[in-house]
Formats: structure tokens, sequence, C-alpha cells
């Protein structure tokens, strides 16, 4: 049940705020203290202020971002391999992406984790050091974010399989820089 009201916890405020009191509901049955303080920052922050304090917090730096193929694959031609994996993992298990979010997405993960079981718990522990460098990223922030990804992290196995991470994630330069060709133009320069 965890992975479930993370799910929900962890997506955008607007998108979660009708559902805020089902959450409190299935947390008094299976209570965790880090999602207790997210759930309760959700239900006392007026709307427009937990708007604004979400894009702060995962929509400002990549190093916070909550697509965790950002952390193992950075902005590379490879994290779009890593997606696609992702999403075969999930069509193997009959999950259908719905709302045109990316399948790394944690709050995507986390559902799921929910609905598969095992097969969701493995997926998450590949991307359990990615976890970690975020929770890392979020705690001197101080926002009830960063207990809730705790939580979420105490449910998610280590793994031989788990993608490394880097402090920085990658970028890829390639066809960046200008072309220099090996012999004269024919175009006249500009005067």
């Amino acid at each position: 049940m965890r992975h479930q009201i993370a799910s929900h916890c962890l997506h955008y405020p607007d998108d979660v705020r009708d559902r805020l009191p089902l959450l409190r509901q299935c947390l008094d049955e299976a209570p965790d203290q880090g999602l207790a303080g997210l759930l309760e920052h959700l239900e006392r922050t007026p709307p427009v202020d937990a708007a604004r304090h979400y894009v702060d917090v995962f929509d400002t730096k990549a190093d916070r971002c909550l697509h965790l193929t950002w952390y193992t694959d950075g902005d590379t031609r490879r994290r779009g391999a890593s997606l696609a994996a992702v999403k075969e993992e999930y069509r193997r298990h009959g999950f259908r992406l719905t709302d045109g979010e990316l399948p790394d997405y944690l709050p995507v993960l986390l559902e799921f984790a929910a609905l598969t079981g095992e097969p969701g718990r493995r997926l998450l522990a590949r991307f359990r050091p990615a976890l970690v460098l975020l929770h890392r990223n979020l705690i001197p922030l101080g926002t009830p974010y960063a207990p809730a990804v705790a939580a979420v992290l105490a449910g998610v196995p280590v793994s031989d399989q788990a993608r490394p991470v880097a402090a920085d994630a990658p970028v890829e330069r390639v066809g960046l820089e200008p072309v220099l060709l090996g012999y004269p133009s024919r175009r006249p320069f500009p005067e």
C-alpha cells in the first residue's frame, strides 16, 4: 500500500487534492511517518502554495527531478533506450501509460509496483541508486517530500541489477560543435 499512497502523493498537488481524504484513510490503515508528513503538508497548504513548493522542489533543478532515467542516463541518446526498456517492462505486465507521462516518472513506477508486486519492486530496485541520490538532494531543502522519498526507499530492495548514477547527470555534446569544412566554401562571404 505504501507504493500506491506514495504514487499519488508525489504527483503534482492539484492532481491529488481531491483524493486526500481517501489517502488519509489508507494511511491510517498502513501508517508511515514519511508519507504522513507529506500528506499533512498537502492537506494544510493552500493549493497555490503547494503547487509552488512542488515546482520549486522538482521542476527547477535537474538533480531533483522525478524522472529516474535522468540520474542514470542524463541528456544522452542512451536515455531513449532506457525509457523504451521501462515501457517494454510495463507492456509485458499489461500496464499501460494513459496520461502521456514518461515511463520513468517516479509516481508511475510506484503505481506499477503497487499493481504488479514483485515485477514492480524489481524495476524500482534497478533505480534504487537514483532514488538514493534524489533523496540526498531533497534533504537540504527541508521539504516534506524528502521523508516521503525515504519511505519509498524503505520499500525498495537492493539489487545487483541497479543502474549506476553519477553525481552529475551525463550530457552528450555530439553534434553541438561547429563543423569546419576541410575545403573552401563556394559561398561568398558577406561584406
